[in-house]
């Protein structure tokens, strides 16, 4: 555990994007999260269990770069997804595509679907098929 951390301290992951407001409606929706903070320069998402936040900030650098998927030597990288547990994944799909979503098309599992969020981000929408 992290020096000075307790179990009641949050911890989160930030992503980056063009338009931190439409990021994080996209997230909020997709999730079924609340926005615990709307402002123009931060969207943050609570779980609704926990002390697990997704926060949404605008991106920092005039070089940002949407990551690919999958990887091209020379372009940016993917540096995080995120991973999301569903129970229909045709259904889960089709709802993330007609928020903004978009299917990879390198697709490397059976039981999992990449796509991309509207601002590049990948994440993947899978069931447990243990």
């Amino acid at each position: 555990m992290v020096r000075g951390r307790s179990n009641g301290h949050y911890w989160g992951v930030v992503l980056d994007a063009p338009d931190v407001r439409a990021l994080g409606r996209f997230y909020a929706e997709l999730l079924d999260w609340e926005v615990f903070r709307d402002e123009p320069n931060e969207v943050t998402l609570a779980a609704p269990e926990g002390n697990a936040y997704l926060a949404v900030q605008p991106q920092h650098s005039a070089e940002y770069a949407r990551p690919v998927w999958p990887a091209v030597d020379g372009r940016q990288q993917m540096m995080i997804h995120l991973d999301v547990e569903v129970g229909d994944l045709d259904a889960a799909v089709a709802h993330a595509v007609e928020m903004g979503a978009t299917l990879a098309d390198h697709q490397p599992q059976d039981d999992v679907r990449v796509l991309l969020d509207p601002a590049g981000h990948p994440f993947c929408l899978y069931v447990d098929s243990s």
